[in-house]
């Protein structure tokens, strides 16, 4: 794959630094810039409102067409972690929402969804309008999707994953026992359609455990898995 840049929209409630040691090394593997989209804590908890994802994916946007200009092949690559991921599903979509068409497929040839919570029982109500309004892979002929997903034993992981995976578990498949990364399970992070890889030992975030999604060493593991063959 030639490579190209790289846009990253974090998780909730995640600050854009906590990404920085993932987009170092990935401007080291790709030879390409790597942004991280600015997100505050404030405009996180504006998403439980329509108009609050369409705040981010504005910002997503403008990101995306400017280094677009930049790219040797017109196109970047997204990626996105936790509820990043879910929004960026929304945001390769031309329908229309609140106002804007974004159609980021004409920009964007990869995504990238790092423990994306996908499907669940008690999913929010735009969690739940993506899975409905593009279900799986919607534009697979276009977009190559990758999911990854950890797969961490909770005696590794720290007291709070322990004390909050079995209830997130449950809410997101039924079952406490399930495995993931010590908030999202396995199953749900794998979006249907998609290219998935499963990462033993991978915590949702550093919170969880000791090495996650954006843990340098990590990064490279699930970078080789978005490379086509």
């Amino acid at each position: 794959m030639v490579p190209q840049p790289i846009v990253i929209l974090g998780g909730f409630l995640i600050s854009p630094e906590a990404y920085a040691p993932m987009a170092e090394r990935l401007e080291q593997l790709a030879g390409q810039p790597v942004r991280v989209v600015a997100v505050s804590k404030l405009d996180w908890l504006l998403t439980v409102f329509a108009f609050g994802w369409a705040r981010i994916l504005d910002r997503v946007q403008r990101a995306v067409v400017d280094l677009a200009r930049q790219s040797p092949t017109g196109r970047v690559t997204l990626i996105g972690h936790s509820s990043g991921g879910i929004m960026l599903r929304l945001f390769l979509d031309a329908a229309p929402f609140q106002g804007r068409r974004y159609d980021g497929k004409a920009l964007a040839n990869t995504l990238v969804m790092l423990g994306s919570p996908h499907t669940a029982l008690k999913a929010t109500v735009l969690r739940q309008m993506v899975q409905e309004r593009l279900p799986g892979a919607a534009f697979g002929d276009r977009v190559r999707y990758v999911s990854v997903a950890g797969d961490l034993r909770l005696e590794a992981a720290t007291p709070l994953a322990q004390r909050l995976a079995p209830t997130a578990y449950r809410n997101s498949t039924g079952d406490a026992d399930d495995r993931g990364d010590g908030l999202v399970p396995v199953a749900s992070a794998v979006l249907e359609g998609s290219n998935p890889v499963v990462l033993p030992g991978v915590a949702h975030g550093g919170a969880f455990g000791p090495t996650w999604y954006g843990t340098p060493e990590v990064v490279e593991r699930w970078w080789r898995e978005v490379q086509p063959s």
